[in-house]
């Protein structure tokens, strides 16, 4: 009988999971990684990873332990420089967080997000109808990608002009989140003019009166954060607000097709489409991995792990841990999805996910209210990133109501 006391084995994996195989098969790395034990060391990046529903979720809790400040991708952002300077929100720790998050929380609360409703539906309307003049159409960029691109820069009070770099830009964030591999090269190559784009878009002067952007900028004039500061706030919607939403509608998107049954149900009842969204998140979180650094030394699953270590949390592994979900696998908007770990928990919880939950729930909304069936006619182009998941391409027939 092993000895109680004495500390776990560690449990290595000969897997890269940022590798091209791996890529395409992500649903295979999931269950590796989760089922291999509660943490499990990575050589090939010298990181530790979890999958299991339960440690996640207590390492999003404990951030005196595991904290963001040293970056959230895999690379210790206070040993190594990373490629832009650190978000005042998604890479800060109590207390200097405390303030950031507060400020963002009002800016996206929850009267804010009922005043827009009312204006994204409409929109939402109007691009299914546009859309829908033709029966098959990529529902990746006509509908998941093309709503929130609209919609988002423009509440913000984003300039019309160099919209085209907000993509690049963002997937360079996510790129440099792994390793520094062809992947990132390349989102590197594409994203050199967005850089200088996004170093613009973030000045008061450049943002719409009215959006959310000037919002941002009333902290400043009542002396509770810098100018600095607020633009970096600003930035926030550019690096994190745009692509994880995109996906996750691609993925409500997919579960609804591959499973006709649920899609019945949203046809016949639209105002399901919340769940229908929340439901797509669990069952692909369009983020899979999400870092964090320990502050002190600590122990998971029995395993001892040194301070300055990196945590990479599985995110899509967790939301389908069999030991919290039952049938995870199964698309089913039956099911309660909440407590699932696209948008993480706890202090560092996605300060913007009210937000994506409007933007999604009004266009599958209008969706729903307008097609009768829809159904693939060819493969899905996977797009590949090293810290996001998604389609170039979900080829769809649809008939209308």
């Amino acid at each position: 009988m092993p000895d109680a006391n004495l500390p776990a084995a560690v449990v290595t994996l000969d897997l890269d999971p940022f590798d091209m195989d791996a890529l395409r098969d992500p649903l295979r790395v999931d269950e590796t990684i989760r089922e291999a034990g509660e943490i499990v060391r990575m050589d090939a990046h010298g990181i530790w990873m979890t999958g299991r529903y339960d440690v996640v979720e207590s390492v999003f809790r404990d951030y005196e332990t595991f904290e963001s400040s040293a970056g959230t991708g895999i690379t210790n952002t206070k040993r190594a420089e990373n490629w832009r300077k650190p978000s005042v929100i998604l890479e800060n720790d109590p207390p200097s967080h405390t303030k950031y998050r507060r400020i963002m929380t009002s800016v996206l609360s929850q009267r804010v997000v009922r005043r827009l409703t009312e204006g994204f539906q409409e929109r939402a309307d109007a691009l299914v109808d546009r859309v829908l003049a033709t029966s098959e159409f990529n529902a990746a960029k006509d509908l998941a990608e093309a709503f929130p691109l609209q919609v988002l820069p423009d509440a913000v009070g984003f300039s019309p002009e160099g919209r085209e770099h907000l993509l690049p830009y963002s997937n360079l964030n996510f790129q440099a989140m792994g390793p520094r591999n062809e992947l990132y090269r390349r989102a590197s190559e594409a994203a050199q003019e967005a850089a200088t784009f996004v170093n613009w878009q973030m000045r008061r002067e450049a943002l719409a009166p009215g959006g959310l952007g000037h919002t941002i900028y009333g902290f400043v004039d009542e002396g509770e954060i810098s100018e600095e500061d607020a633009g970096m706030l600003v930035r926030t919607f550019l690096s994190a607000g745009i692509d994880t939403t995109i996906f996750g509608i691609q993925f409500a998107l997919l579960g609804l097709i591959e499973h006709p049954a649920q899609w019945a149900r949203l046809r016949e009842d639209p105002t399901l489409a919340r769940k229908a969204f929340e439901e797509g998140l669990r069952w692909n979180a369009p983020s899979p991995y999400i870092g964090r650094t320990t502050a002190r030394e600590t122990t998971i699953g029995g395993v001892r792990i040194g301070a300055g270590e990196k945590v990479v949390m599985a995110l899509a592994a967790a939301n389908r841990d069999p030991r919290r979900w039952q049938d995870p696998d199964t698309y089913d908007l039956a099911r309660d999805p909440s407590g699932h770990m696209a948008f993480g928990t706890g202090i560092h919880g996605c300060v913007g996910q009210m937000m994506a939950r409007m933007e999604a729930t009004c266009l599958l909304t209008a969706l729903a209210r307008r097609v009768d069936t829809i159904e693939l006619v060819g493969e899905p182009v996977r797009f590949f990133s090293n810290w996001l998941r998604g389609f170039d391409d979900l080829p769809v027939r649809v008939t209308l109501r």
